[in-house]
């Protein structure tokens, strides 16, 4: 089964469209986890354009007091400010993404051949037993991209599968890009790195994925489940998501 890591960064930037306290991000959360989700993601970028910094340390706290069996994922890049927040909050899992500050979303994977000395000091800075940390990997890595991830000591990668999900109306390309993900995926496993996927994933494309790329312990899904909510509410769409990911 691949577990459900709720990314809430649409529900934060709702939120900010106005200056007040709705949509509730631990609100949210909190409807997210009754439902069945394993974890929550959050993607805190420099501009606060979403996640807030303030997010960040009442989700911690949420989820210590009241979903302790629940993983805290933070996703970012390893500025030292990002780091400084890492080391306050101690998340389960620190997702390390190559993003300019400046980007709107995630859009591509580490070159972990040419960033192999920085990530290795990340890794080595980050790491904890109690901690996994996971790096943002390009769809056709392939042996010799996941073999040099797993040198800098990570634990996992994340799959960036947002070209597969912008597959939606070419079935041909979408086909390209599932044996390029499912590549990179067992190749990963085969050295003993564990997958994670997420971008762009929904309701409807998941089923093709989860049977081309086998093994992948954790989604993180946001845009997709948040899109459904609007039509289903959010408990509804995370018990969907959970089914269809079972």
């Amino acid at each position: 089964m691949t577990l459900l890591s709720v990314n809430l960064n649409a529900v934060a930037q709702l939120r900010n469209r106005r200056n007040l306290p709705w949509p509730s991000v631990t609100g949210i959360a909190r409807v997210v986890l009754d439902a069945g989700a394993s974890g929550i993601t959050i993607h805190p970028r420099p501009d606060e354009r979403h996640i807030r910094r303030t997010d960040v340390f009442e989700l911690s706290a949420l989820l210590r007091a009241d979903y302790p069996q629940a993983e805290f994922n933070i996703e970012g890049y390893p500025s030292e400010d990002f780091l400084d927040l890492i080391e306050m909050v101690n998340p389960e899992q620190v997702t390390l993404v190559p993003d300019d500050p400046a980007q709107a979303t995630s859009d591509h994977g580490w070159d972990f051949l040419g960033k192999g000395n920085f990530l290795t000091s990340v890794v080595q800075r980050l790491k904890r037993e109690d901690r996994r940390i996971s790096l943002f990997c390009d769809p056709d890595a392939g042996p010799a991209g996941v073999a040099a991830a797993k040198a800098t000591g990570a634990d996992r990668i994340e799959l960036f599968t947002g070209p597969y999900g912008a597959c939606y109306e070419d079935p041909t390309r979408a086909e390209a890009e599932l044996a390029a993900l499912a590549g990179t995926c067992q190749a990963a496993l085969d050295i003993g790195l564990g997958v994670n996927a997420g971008h762009d994933l929904t309701l409807e494309n998941l089923p093709a994925f989860q049977t081309a790329v086998p093994g992948v312990a954790e989604a993180s899904i946001g845009h997709g489940i948040t899109a459904d909510s609007l039509l289903m509410g959010f408990a509804e769409a995370t018990r969907r998501y959970i089914a269809v990911l079972a």
